[in-house]
């Protein structure tokens, strides 16, 4: 199944199309962004076997491995002469399967004639899986910059996002857990369990106090200038956050919280509904007035309290830097940390001397470019050290 099969045999766009339909119809959330998906994915690929092509519908459709059956199934039912794939993976005396020819058929299905003697082993052991391929192109997204990223092009980096984890460092909470270890004794666990040795207190019970990951609060910059960084960096905040407690806000000329917003199941579908829910989204930037009001209805009332607040904005500002200052001298009271994302950092010749920037910069205590995948290793520990003193790490591409 060449190329040119797919282009001039069948509509590509229909298939996928269809193909997404009928695994949405046997339960799976594909919607039309998946399917959108597997057709670039098989324009990409140019899968030459069925056992490609169902690699490619698995690397794109298939979020979860408890869905792996219902979609095999629903791939021989579409594709229909094939058997599962997934029961000959690393079997080496199964026959290779026929490459094929797909021709259109009757609505809502396609219908695969084999191709015999096309699909030898000896091509099949040369030639990369899809779900490589794919990851690889993924890979060398990963060393660009968020900015030279096409909105089609920023989706290939969610798995590896992924892959990510954005932790806090942990805080002791006033429960207490018990543990033979403890070194402070849980009294009314000692006195329960002298019940039994006839209210001799034989065994002296332990208890240790809880520890919870601190929140995280998220101030994006999605400002004209800082939009495709802003993309991103919501884009990984849905996919690595995991069981950090994330509170996320957006600002440019006003202040919007999108953490109800971010609530959803796929990644572009939160992207898509932030931009709704932002109403300033690439205009102008007003950081002192948005962390004003982020203080005075959130941060002071208990949101920012103990948290790690990370702040994502390249620090123009276009109102008064004064007031940024002081916001951020109110905000460093009552916040754990700071870490500000700035992708200008990466630039040897920066300097933090005029402007918003040089008005923050005291307050931080770090300072991290995040303008690339490849450079958010910096910003995940400047996040989770539980070790770094406060106004101590200011970190730039400069070492500064």
């Amino acid at each position: 199944m060449t190329e040119t099969h797919l282009t001039q045999a069948l509509d590509l766009a229909t298939v996928a199309a269809r193909f997404g339909a009928a695994l949405y119809g046997e339960g799976l959330p594909v919607g039309p962004d998946r399917s959108e998906r597997f057709a670039r994915a098989v324009t990409i690929m140019h899968p030459a076997t069925i056992r490609e092509l169902y690699w490619c519908g698995l690397a794109t459709l298939v979020c979860d491995p408890d869905q792996i059956e219902v979609f095999s199934r629903v791939f021989a039912a579409v594709f229909t002469g094939l058997v599962d794939p997934a029961e000959q993976r690393g079997d080496p005396n199964q026959p290779p399967l026929p490459a094929a020819r797909m021709t259109t058929g009757a609505p809502g299905s396609a219908t695969v004639q084999a191709d015999a003697g096309t699909d030898r082993p000896e091509n099949l052991g040369q030639r990369q899986g899809p779900v490589r391929a794919i990851a690889t192109a993924a890979e060398r997204l990963a060393s660009r910059d968020f900015a030279e990223l096409s909105p089609d092009e920023l989706p290939l980096l969610e798995q590896l996002m992924r892959e990510l984890a954005l932790a806090t460092p942990p805080r002791r909470t006033r429960r207490y857990r018990p543990t033979p270890t403890g070194r402070r004794i849980d009294l009314r666990t000692t006195l329960r369990l002298s019940r039994r040795t006839g209210g001799e207190p034989f065994r002296l019970a332990h208890d240790a106090a809880r520890t919870k990951p601190r929140r995280l609060v998220v101030l994006c910059d999605i400002s004209g200038s800082m939009e495709p960084y802003g993309r991103a960096m919501l884009q990984l905040l849905y996919c690595a956050t995991g069981g950090a407690r994330a509170e996320v806000f957006s600002f440019a000329t006003r202040l919007t919280r999108l953490t109800p917003v971010l609530a959803t199941r796929h990644p572009g579908a939160a992207l898509a509904r932030a931009g709704q829910a932002a109403p300033d989204w690439s205009g102008g930037t007003r950081i002192g007035a948005a962390l004003k009001e982020f203080n005075d209805l959130h941060g002071c009332r208990g949101m920012a309290r103990g948290a790690v607040v990370l702040i994502i904005s390249d620090g123009w500002e276009t109102g008064d830097p004064a007031q940024l200052g002081a916001q951020m001298a109110r905000l460093s009271r009552v916040a754990h940390r700071i870490v500000w994302a700035n992708p200008r950092t990466q630039s040897p010749r920066y300097r933090p001397e005029v402007g918003g920037m040089a008005a923050a910069w005291p307050y931080c205590d770090a300072v991290v470019s995040a303008h690339r995948l490849t450079a958010l290793a910096e910003l995940i520990a400047a996040l989770a050290d539980p070790a770094l003193p406060r106004r101590t790490t200011i970190r730039t591409a400069q070492g500064r």
